[in-house]
Order: C-alpha cells, then structure tokens, then sequence
C-alpha cells in the first residue's frame, strides 16, 4: 500500500491536469476530495484545463471553485484551444507544459491516462510525462464511446459521500454536457463501483490509475 502523507511541515501541491474541462473531476475528483478531507488546508492545488470555450470555462470555474473549497491554495488556468485538435497545437501547448514546469513543483500529478483514445487526452499524458520526469504522476480513466478502459493498477478507496458529493458536483457544474447519454450519475457510481471491486475498497468504491513509474 503507498501512503500519500507528508511531512509535518510541508504543504502537499497537487497538480491536476485535463484535456477537457471536466476531465479532472470525472478522473479523479473522489481522489481529490479524499485529500484534502485527509489534509485540508495543508494541500496548495494548482488545476490547468486546456481546451475549452467561454461556456465551459464558466462550468469549470464553479465545479473546481467546489473540488478545491478547503484547500490552503488554488490555482486555476483554462486555456482556450479547441476541442479535438489539441494534436494540431502541439508547439503551443508544449510551450505551456515548458512555462507551467518553472512554475510548479508538484508532489503528485493527474493526467490522463497515455493509452486513451482520445487524442486530446494523449497528447496532455505524452507532454505531463515528456515535461514532468522526476515527479508521481498518476494517470486518471475517463468513461466514454470508445470504450478505452483499461487496466489500472492504482487505487484510491472512496467513501461512498465522497463518491456522491464527486457525482453531483460534476452534474450540477456541467449542464451544457447533459446532452451526452453517458454522463450520469450511474456511469460515474458504476465505474467507481467496479474499480472498488478489483481493489477490495473497503467501502466497495474507488478510483483507479495508471502509475507507470513509482519509487517505493
């Protein structure tokens, strides 16, 4: 089992990181809530979107404004590339990873995971690694048509009010998504029931990741 602590002294800086403006909080907001419930204000939360449209970034800002509401820091930046053609913005987008790098030291960092389908989401995961080598990065899944889930092997157990809290923000936030058949509340609870099936969660629900690289 790897313990997320930290010293007494120090804050925890948690990167998180999306293609999309709901990535973060459908990947792992549960995650999020977990830590700073465990510590609070002691957590400094550094949050970057990078696709994104003037509608959507008003979603973003109040879904994260709750994910993050008792943490001791929150920085939120929301680019404005368009949505599906991340791949064609490469240089820009790296020129941000290169500028976002001299401005953060994260303990630990969300990413999408690198074998999702989407190329947006690769292209975040690719930059997070080729960016960021000697840091925790934990990749996060997102549910969707392509049907791209894959085999985590990192998990957080999650409290089912968490889960539920995790759920109804991203509903209430993101009502211009509603349009799209799988993102309800049965989708997210079941994805987070199965993955705390595979984990033996204590409470029967988790969030999983991919974490290619740890040291133990």
């Amino acid at each position: 089992m790897l313990s997320l602590s930290l010293p007494e002294k120090d804050a925890y800086r948690i990167l998180c990181l999306g293609a999309h403006c709901d990535d973060i909080e459908i990947g792992c907001g549960g995650t999020i809530l977990k830590l700073l419930e465990r510590y609070g204000s002691r957590v400094h939360m550094t949050w970057v979107v990078f696709s994104s449209t003037r509608e959507r970034a008003a979603e973003t800002r109040q879904s994260a404004r709750q994910f993050s509401a008792d943490s001791g820091g929150f920085d939120l930046t929301i680019h404005r590339y368009k949505d599906g053609f991340l791949p064609a913005s490469w240089g820009e987008v790296k020129k941000d990873f290169e500028a976002l790098k001299k401005s953060v030291a994260p303990d630990v960092i969300f990413t999408p995971c690198r074998e999702d389908l989407h190329q947006d989401h690769r292209i975040v995961s690719e930059l997070t690694w080729n960016t960021f080598r000697d840091h925790l990065v934990l990749e996060y899944e997102i549910p969707k048509y392509d049907g791209d889930l894959g085999h985590p092997g990192v998990f957080m157990p999650l409290e089912p009010a968490l889960c539920e809290k995790k759920t109804r923000i991203i509903l209430e936030s993101y009502a211009s998504q509603r349009v799209k058949t799988w993102l309800t509340q049965d989708t997210l609870m079941g994805l987070l029931r199965i993955r705390g099936v595979e984990c033996a969660s204590p409470t029967g629900l988790a969030e999983a990741f991919h974490g290619r690289k740890l040291l133990l």
